[in-house]
């Protein structure tokens, strides 16, 4: 399939198919739109009710996989890259990011490396190393500087974020590496040149990274991934028995520690000196980032910002892809327990390496549409006047004209309008009770009615008509006191089944009445007939009918009393008949006999 209006393939189901790093499978989508509603860029494509990604908008947050409520959003699995790794003959090393204690909060750090390392790895070196040199580069850069905007280039996803959607603050972006390539950049240096470098941690938007700086990184995984490893391994590490060698490589990390949670990396740049006179700033969600930063690139600061961005809220220890479902605040303490938090008034350091890298802006091509254009659209959604426009988000977009733009990009369908579909089933069903000639009810558990038509106001007296006329529909109004049966309401109600009765008479009318369930002891619906007028043409026609057998049957015993009396006059006659007969023959039998003697 192509995206209208990107023309490039967008990855479908998974394996082999998938090489963005967030696929949709597609049997599973369950047609919510949830995704789209947490998208803060609005990259997903809805067709034939299935959401995908567009890789050209997306940022790989992971928003839309931390969502989807039957996981029908999944990152990609790079295991079969990573096992080829390490059944090659290269060294292997893993950059294993510092929310790891969030993740496994009960496991040691030597029986972490201990599992790790049986995993065939060579060694493993913590990410933090990494941040530690982005922060002194940091600091420099900031000591040297004037009263400008500095952002943050930790999380890759913010960056993206800034290069396709905020350009005209990319000359503002750090001119550095994230702490993942950076560390990638050490190990290197350290180990050789031809070692392999897997990270693993709770973050999609490393996969981007991967993909981008091959050289560096050969595979980003998640967390997921590594607990699917040491399962196919049978590896436990809180069974693991560490030995002298199981220690991070080639030391552990300090202050480094503190970046995954929101502030941590502020906190080891202030602690440099030289930096008393800036000012420093969170922002934590894309949303939160758009909203701070709109406009920006038009003001003079008067004293020199500095920005951490943070695509994900609450920083990386709630990442797309952690499994851990305690109280934030848990994971955050687990991580400022780890760390070893810096002094104050630290001299400015070197980096121990070069991490430099310029950004250059990638736009995402946003087309201009006219007014008209989106008139036509926003009509065949029910939105005729600026009042239609309710902008209730059910379709996941912030508004009916967001809504529209997603329709004239070809990212989006009529039919993910909830409130249009809504209007266009009660014009429907409104048309059908109209139009029924029956009387029509449906009822809640309280046997209050919900709807109504007038045909069924009409069958129980004036005083219901009225109310019907005052108040279409009856809302509200107790069944009990208008229909004579209710308690056929009620043992349906109760009983969960469908009750018909032909003929049930009350007074001096008879009704034939369906009473049916729509929702399991909440809500029923009824059809009621006044079939008065023909069961009367009914009884009569059975009394003239009965009439007709009482004739036919008094003719047919008649009938049988004449069949009676001359099948005896005929019997009388017979006898005679045969009698003489029989006497005349014997008569001549006799003279004969005679004649022939003499």
């Amino acid at each position: 399939m192509k995206s209208a209006r990107y023309g490039s393939p967008i990855p479908q189901g998974g394996g082999m198919l998938s090489h963005y790093p967030i696929y949709t499978i597609e049997a599973e989508c369950q047609d919510c739109y949830r995704c789209l509603r947490q998208c803060p860029v609005k990259a997903i494509q809805v067709e034939g009710g299935r959401a995908t990604v567009v890789p050209e908008l997306c940022i790989a947050c992971g928003q839309c996989v931390a969502a989807c409520p039957s996981q029908a959003k999944q990152v990609r699995s790079d295991l079969f890259s990573v096992y080829k790794l390490l059944r090659s003959q290269r060294l292997a090393y893993v950059s294993l990011a510092p929310s790891w204690v969030t993740e496994f909060p009960d496991i040691s750090p030597e029986a972490m490396i201990a599992a790790l390392r049986k995993l065939g790895f060579a060694g493993v070196s913590e990410t933090a190393l990494g941040a530690q040199e982005v922060s002194a580069a940091v600091a420099g850069i900031l000591a040297q500087g004037g009263p400008r905007l500095q952002l943050s280039t930790a999380c890759p996803a913010a960056v993206d974020f800034i290069r396709g959607y905020m350009p005209e603050l990319v000359p503002n972006l750090t001119p550095l590496l994230s702490p993942l390539l950076s560390h990638c950049r050490m190990l290197r240096q350290a180990y050789g040149q031809n070692i392999g470098v897997v990270f693993f941690g709770p973050c999609v938007a490393k996969k981007t990274e991967s993909d981008n700086h091959p050289a560096l990184l050969d595979a980003a995984m998640t967390f997921k991934d590594l607990h699917v490893m040491l399962r196919e391994e049978h590896i436990r590490p809180d069974a693991m028995v560490p030995g002298p060698a199981d220690k991070f490589m080639p030391h552990p990390a300090k202050e480094g520690a503190l970046y995954p949670v929101e502030g941590g990396m502020s906190d080891t740049i202030k602690a440099y000196a030289g930096n008393d006179k800036v000012c420093f700033t969170t922002l934590s969600g894309i949303a939160t980032i758009e909203s701070a930063l709109q406009g920006m690139h038009n003001h003079v600061l008067p004293r020199p910002v500095f920005i951490e961005m943070l695509a994900c809220v609450g920083g990386c220890v709630r990442g797309p892809c952690v499994s851990s479902r305690r109280p934030r605040l848990l994971d955050q303490l687990d991580v400022f327990d780890r760390a070893v938090h810096p002094g104050v008034d630290l001299a400015v350091r070197q980096p121990l390496l070069s991490i430099a890298e310029r950004k250059n802006p990638s736009p995402v091509d946003l087309p201009v549409y006219s007014e008209d254009q989106y008139t036509k659209v926003l009509r065949l959604i029910g939105k005729f006047a600026p009042e239609d426009e309710i902008n209730c988000g059910g379709c996941g977009h912030e508004s009916c004209r967001g809504l529209a733009r997603a329709m004239l990009e070809g990212l989006a369908e009529p039919s993910m309008c909830v409130h249009f579909l809504r209007k266009r089933a009660t014009r429907k069903a409104n048309a059908l009770l109209r139009c029924i000639p029956a009387g029509v009810v449906i009822a809640n558990s309280r046997l209050q009615i919900i709807e109504c038509n007038e045909h069924f106001a009409r069958l129980f007296g004036e005083e219901t008509l009225m109310a019907y006329e005052a108040s279409p529909g009856m809302e509200g109004a107790s069944l009990d006191k208008i229909v004579p049966f209710a308690n056929l309401f009620r043992r349906a109600l109760d009983t969960e089944t469908d009750i018909h009765r032909d003929a049930l008479r009350h007074d001096d009318r008879v009704f034939s009445v369906t009473i049916f369930t729509i929702e399991p002891r909440n809500v029923l619906g009824g059809i009621v007939f006044d079939v008065t007028g023909s069961e009367l043409r009914r009884d009569e026609i059975a009394t003239r009918a009965r009439e007709i057998i009482r004739k036919n049957l008094e003719t047919v015993q008649e009938i049988a009393c004449r069949l009676g009396e001359n099948m005896a006059d005929t019997e009388i006659l017979l006898r005679s008949l045969a009698e003489g007969f029989s006497s005349g023959t014997k008569r001549l039998g006799d003279k004969d006999m005679r004649g022939r003697r003499s």
